[in-house]
Order: C-alpha cells, then structure tokens, then sequence
C-alpha cells in the first residue's frame, strides 16, 4: 500500500511547493527503500529508485507514485492500494497565494502518471474538501468516482453511527448518557444517514465523561 498525505503542504510560493511534495514523497521511498535489497528490480530501477530526494527534478517527483507502484508490484506480486489525503491543500495555498496555473500542471501530470496511466493499482482514494473542476487537475482522469458528503455510498463511514455510538456507551458502563449524547453530538447527515457522530467529540467524551463544546472552528477558507 501507497499512503501519503499533502496536509503539511502549505507553501506560500510554487518553488516551495513542490519542494515539500519532494520531502513527501522522499520520506515515502524511505519507508520502501527494503526494496533495495531486493533481486526483484532490476540495476536500473534501483538507480530511478535512488534518484527521488529532494532536490530532484520535477519529471521525476511526477513519476515518483507510479514508479513505487511498479516496484511493490514486482515485490509483492499484487496490485497496490494507493491513498492520497488532502490531496487539494496544496490547490487551495496556490489558488490563495496565485500560483495557480503552475501547481495545477505539475499536479495534473503527476495524477496522470499515479492514477490514470499507472497499471499496477488495485484502487485510489483521493480525499479532499473541495471539489476541483474536471478541467484543471482532473481534466486527464476520466475515470474518477466522486463520493461527497449528499452521496448515499459510504455515507455510514464518515463518522460514528448511532448504534455504534451507543454499544461503546454501553460497553464503558454509560448506559444511562445515551440521551445526554445524543442531544450533544448527533445530527449530522450523509447522504440519506442521519445521527451520525463525530468520532474526536465521542472519543473526548468516552476519555473525560464530560460533554464538551467544538474544540475550534474549522480554519478551512
């Protein structure tokens, strides 16, 4: 599995940008660089392999996802899973800070070559929240499917349900505050699913047994 996130990058400048996609992405071939030892890549992928630090090139951050896809699956004999968290941080710093239109081509050639040209992947989930128009970097998948907050799929896993929330109290010997809950933290919806609890207001609850207020407002613009 590929895992990454790009919620760190907050960068007031392109140049910047990208060199902490390069910090994301280097730390991410640390975490694989057992592959070296491996006899499954060949001389010259170990040598691509070594080229993706920080100070490389943009060609070679933007073909750093598929390569490693490549490389597990050669070791591992399976397709990979590929997890990309907060994938539009960086869109919405360049869109705050004009640097737009250089981010969104290094963005759209990097998510060709992971997601759309990229062979060896079992599945992708990007998560993000807003939602980019197809014409910029989305333009070259064509085969994306968009899950938000008013569909139906998965709309149970954006938080605790109801049920769930009130075995947990049962299971803490909280039986008798499953009202107090409720009035505290239900009510959001997904899709057609109501009660759904946050998870950070339920586990703060279930470590102080104390009802509290949002810890903050979102700082999301």
């Amino acid at each position: 599995m590929i895992s990454l996130s790009f919620a760190a990058v907050k960068e007031k400048d392109y140049e910047s940008t990208v060199q902490r996609i390069n910090q994301i992405l280097t730390d991410l071939y640390y975490e694989n660089s057992f592959l070296l030892e491996s006899d499954c890549l060949l001389p010259e992928e170990k040598e691509d392999f070594r080229q993706v630090s920080r100070g490389m090139s943009e060609v070679t951050a933007t073909m750093a996802i598929h390569r490693l896809s490549r490389y597990l699956h050669k070791y591992y004999n399976k397709r990979v899973i590929i997890l990309l968290d907060e994938y539009d941080t960086p869109m919405q710093e360049a869109y705050m800070n004009s640097y737009w239109e250089e981010l969104v081509s290094f963005t759209r050639s990097m998510f060709n070559a992971a997601f759309k040209t990229n062979p060896y992947p079992d599945r992708a989930i990007m998560t993000g929240i807003t939602r980019v128009s197809r014409k910029s970097i989305f333009s070259d998948l064509n085969n994306l499917k968009i899950v938000t907050t008013t569909s139906d799929e998965y709309a149970d896993c954006f938080g605790f349900t109801e049920e769930e929330v009130f075995a947990v109290l049962d299971e803490y010997g909280r039986s008798d505050r499953k009202q107090e809950v409720k009035n505290w933290y239900d009510g959001f919806t997904f899709g057609e699913q109501t009660d759904i609890y946050n998870p950070w207001s339920i586990l703060n609850y279930l470590d102080t047994g104390k009802a509290a207020y949002w810890a903050n407002s979102s700082s999301n613009r």
